[in-house]
C-alpha cells in the first residue's frame, strides 16, 4: 500500500470515530433528558393531588396554588423545547418549595395523612429528579466540550450540532437564607 492511501484510510477512520463519538454524546444527552422528562411527569402527576389536598386549608395561598397549576399545564405541553422545559422546571421547583413551606403554617394540614404521603412521594421524586439532573448536566458538559474542542468541533459544526443548556439553580434560590426570618414567621 502507498503512503497516501494509508494516510487517507487513517484519516477516514479518525473522522468516523469522531463522528460516532459526537452522535453517542448527543444521544446520551437526549436519553438522560428523557429520564428527567419521566421524573418530571411523575411530579406533574402529583401536583393536582397536592393542590386538591391543600386547597381547602390554604385560602390565603390561593395565588400560589393557581400558579403551580398554571406552570404544570405549561410543562405538559408537548410543543415546548428542552430549554423551555428546563426554565419551567426551575419555576415549578421554586413554587413547590413555597407550598411546602406554607403547609408548615397549617397544623391540621401538616397532620393530614394524604398530605404527609404526598410530601413523602414528592420528596422522593425530587431526589430522583436531582440525580437525573446531575447525570444530564455531566452528559451536556461532555457534549458541549466535544462541540468546542478541536478536531471534533469541525465535524459538529458540519453536522449542525448546537450547545445544550444545563440545569441551573434559579438566581433567587442562590441567595443566603435569613435564619432569623425562619424563626419569626
Amino acid at each position: 500500500m502507498s503512503t497516501p492511501l494509508i494516510i487517507l484510510i487513517v484519516t477516514i477512520i479518525v473522522l468516523i470515530l469522531m463522528y460516532n463519538s459526537l452522535v453517542a454524546k448527543k444521544n446520551q444527552v437526549d436519553n438522560i433528558f428523557g429520564t428527567i422528562d419521566t421524573q418530571l411527569k411523575k411530579r406533574y402527576d402529583l401536583i393536582p393531588n397536592l393542590v386538591a389536598s391543600v386547597s381547602k386549608y390554604m385560602e390565603h395561598e390561593k395565588e400560589l396554588l393557581e400558579k403551580i397549576t398554571q406552570l404544570r399545564a405549561q410543562a405538559n405541553n408537548d410543543k415546548i423545547s428542552e430549554d423551555e422545559k428546563i426554565a419551567l422546571d426551575s419555576q415549578i421547583t421554586s413554587t413547590l418549595g413555597s407550598i411546602m413551606v406554607a403547609v408548615e403554617n397549617y397544623p391540621e394540614l401538616k397532620a393530614n395523612e394524604n398530605v404527609i404521603h404526598l410530601q413523602h412521594t414528592l420528596n422522593e421524586v425530587e431526589s430522583q429528579i436531582a440525580a437525573a439532573r446531575r447525570a444530564y448536566n455531566q452528559a451536556v458538559t461532555d457534549y458541549n466540550n466535544a462541540l468546542e474542542q478541536i478536531p471534533t468541533n469541525f465535524i459538529a459544526n458540519a453536522m449542525g450540532y448546537t450547545h445544550k443548556q444545563v440545569f441551573e439553580i434559579p438566581q433567587e434560590e442562590r441567595k443566603n437564607i435569613n435564619v432569623k426570618e425562619l424563626f419569626h414567621s
